[in-house]
């Protein structure tokens, strides 16, 4: 391919990439997307904008399984070659044209499979219909996508770094336990946590679920406050809203542009770790 330009070989590139995808059997990854969705709106609808712990557990859950989703559809998808890479390079392919074939192809994925994951959610839970910008499903759809696209460029970006599969699927769990605890949702995040929770998906994806579902309406109460009402106590808990969750344009593209930065910060990466590994070539 040596001489044909970024555009030619990103073509050749993503015909290959497809026709290895179809001989691996590429619908399981489909499945697996429908399996985990499933179970995590049959678990959590039912609660869904019942209170704001639910309500906030519940998209907490659902931003979990896009990013589990997402990494799991690539974080193999080049370690696996790196000797077939390393030989093309040397007649003259571009490490660029490969990684944007590998990206193009899990869009692909990434967008069936997002379909998938809001209709699972759709029979299971009653969105609210208080859309920002668009029509509500719709806002939770890009959201939904942009994990989903966002964690699996992500698992490029690792499955380029790692040497191995085996590497690539040892590192696996330290990234996904690092999204969940970032999100802001399970601890108060401050200091240098704060400013790490920035470049994570986790974050920018429960910002934006929040802020659709308008999660400082008071509209949603806190269970506590529920509890002791029917206890028939006279005192209830005050509850400080999020600015991460603020029902408005600007915090929406916000999030949503945060996950398009991270997503395009681990592409570039993938290919420079990839130029490193065979600057020698």
């Amino acid at each position: 391919m040596e001489g044909a330009s970024f555009g030619r070989q990103t073509g050749i590139y993503f015909k290959k990439v497809a026709r290895i995808a179809m001989t691996e059997k590429v619908w399981k990854y489909l499945v697996f997307s429908v399996i985990i969705s499933f179970l995590v709106a049959a678990v959590v609808g039912d609660n869904m904008f019942e209170t704001k712990e639910d309500t906030k557990s519940g998209f907490f859950a659902l931003a979990s399984a896009c990013i589990w989703i997402g990494i799991f559809n690539s974080i193999q998808s080049i370690c696996k070659e790196h000797d077939t890479i390393r030989e093309e390079y040397r007649a003259g392919a571009r490490l660029s044209s490969y990684v944007t074939a590998n990206v193009l192809w899990q869009m692909v994925i990434s967008f069936i499979q997002s379909v998938i994951i809001l209709c699972v959610c759709l029979i299971f839970i009653d969105f609210n219909d208080d859309a920002i910008m668009l029509s509500s499903h719709i806002e939770y759809f890009i959201t939904i996508f942009l994990l989903v696209a966002g964690a699996d460029i992500m698992g490029i970006m690792i499955s380029s770094i790692a040497g191995t599969a085996t590497t690539a699927m040892t590192i696996m769990p330290f990234v996904l336990i690092l999204q969940l605890i970032m999100s802001g949702v399970l601890f108060q995040l401050d200091g240098w946590a704060e400013i790490i929770a920035y470049i994570t998906f986790s974050k920018w994806g429960m910002s934006a679920f929040g802020s659709i579902a308008d999660l400082n309406d008071d509209r949603l109460e806190l269970r506590a406050n529920i509890e002791l009402r029917d206890e028939g106590l006279p005192f209830e808990i005050p509850y400080k809203d999020q600015d991460c969750y603020d029902h408005e344009v600007g915090n929406l593209l916000l999030c949503w542009g945060c996950c398009v930065a991270v997503a395009l910060a681990c592409y570039g990466i993938s290919i420079l770790c990839l130029k490193i590994k065979n600057r020698g070539s």
